[in-house]
């Protein structure tokens, strides 16, 4: 290669961007940080530029891109700080970029992310939010723009890395039945269902065999960042929601499947570490040491597997039905659940009640065509005003 590949990192401070920077890490001669954007975490920030170099930094107001440019003069670097939206969309567009790491949580995503893409950049997709809202206008930008998606999820990596070459480039996949979305089913797979109404924020954050932020966790434990994944593949692998089958999987080793027409099934193994897709995709289509142990099949020595529960999962039903209805329906989802798991873990909401939340917003708002990003966008914040309505009156 005759230069490192510069890199953009949208959620530098969240789990997947320390993945990235510490994969980034492994391999100087390939990579560059190129900018770190953070919301809250400014200590965090400021170290990680201080480690990394990059040539800008990206934080959520200007008073905030005030006190951290003071404080990276200080120690020499010449990093400069911008804010906002505007800031976010800059990095992430930026002519000197090669690859943009799209792991900003939630809505907020969505801006920065559509930039890298008109700009036809690299984009790891960690942010499955913005294909979930926007999916038909995200993917018509993708190929108008000629950028290359790339999953970071380890479910949609390993489906990317299970489907024939032909999708690599671009065509229409050959031969796949069906697309096998596996599931550890969260710390509350087996929890008596009474008593799922008492669960802490604690315990739901608390999960299994992953380490993440609080708010995917969340979604985790109540299986709509499963519902998420579910319509986030049907966009990025053009598959209908009935083409789409949810796994349990409680081992997660394996991190998804692909059913061929002639009985083959192809799955992609790994210990549950997100390193291993995040390389994948930064060295697509070669491969790099991701600092992951290798899979100890004799250690595991079992797999086993389940049926979803629609029941104790009914966010999962939610799901499917937004993804069946399409439009402006999964916006809405999305943008409910946020409402709800943000009240949860404040305590002002039970578990129990996310799923009541997001129904009862999925009821009263009928879903409209996503045509354009300001109709999306527009049922965003609709749906975000009837959940609050209803956490106010219950």
């Amino acid at each position: 290669m005759s230069r490192a590949q510069q890199i953009t990192v949208l959620g530098a401070t969240g789990s997947i961007g320390l993945s990235t920077l510490d994969v980034i890490a492994r391999h100087p001669e390939r990579y560059q940080v190129f900018a770190l954007t953070g919301h809250s975490r400014m200590a965090e920030l400021q170290a990680l530029c201080v480690r990394h170099c990059p040539r800008f930094a990206v934080v959520a107001d200007e008073a905030a891109a005030v006190a951290l440019q003071a404080e990276l003069k200080e120690t020499g670097l010449a990093t400069e700080v911008l804010f906002g939206v505007q800031g976010l969309c800059e990095v992430a567009a930026h002519a000197d970029v090669d690859a943009v790491m799209a792991a900003i949580v939630g809505a907020a995503g969505l801006a920065p992310t559509l930039a890298a893409v008109e700009a036809g950049k690299k984009v790891l997709l960690a942010n499955k939010e913005a294909l979930v809202m926007s999916g038909a206008l995200f993917m018509q930008a993708v190929k108008r723009s000629g950028a290359v998606l790339l999953p970071i999820d380890s479910e949609h990596n390993a489906i990317f890395q299970c489907l024939p070459g032909d999708y690599a480039r671009g065509l229409q996949p050959v031969g796949v039945r069906r697309i096998l979305l596996t599931a550890s089913g969260g710390p509350f797979r087996e929890m008596p269902l009474e008593q799922l109404a008492q669960v802490t924020p604690a315990q739901a954050c608390a999960h299994p065999n992953w380490s993440m932020g609080r708010k995917i966790s969340v979604d985790s434990a109540s299986m709509l960042n499963k519902g998420l994944e579910l319509i986030e593949a049907c966009w990025l692998f053009n598959a209908t929601p009935a083409q789409v089958e949810v796994v349990v999987h409680p081992q997660s080793v394996i991190h998804s499947l692909v059913d061929y027409i002639d009985g083959s099934v192809l799955a992609q193994l790994g210990n549950p570490d997100m390193r291993t897709p995040i390389a994948h995709a930064l060295a697509w289509p070669q491969r790099i040491e991701s600092g992951v142990a290798p899979l100890d099949l004799f250690a595991i020595a079992r797999l086993d597997f389940q049926a979803p529960d629609e029941q104790r999962f009914p966010c999962l039903r939610l799901a499917r039905e937004a993804a069946q209805a399409s439009g402006t329906a999964p916006a809405m989802l999305n943008a409910a659940n946020e409402v709800a798991v943000a009240a949860f873990l404040e305590g002002r909401l039970r578990f129990t009640e996310i799923a009541s939340m997001i129904e009862h917003v999925l009821q009263t708002e009928p879903a409209q065509a996503a045509s354009s990003l300001e109709v999306v966008l527009a049922a965003d914040t609709r749906a975000r005003q009837l959940a609050e309505q209803w956490l106010s009156r219950r």
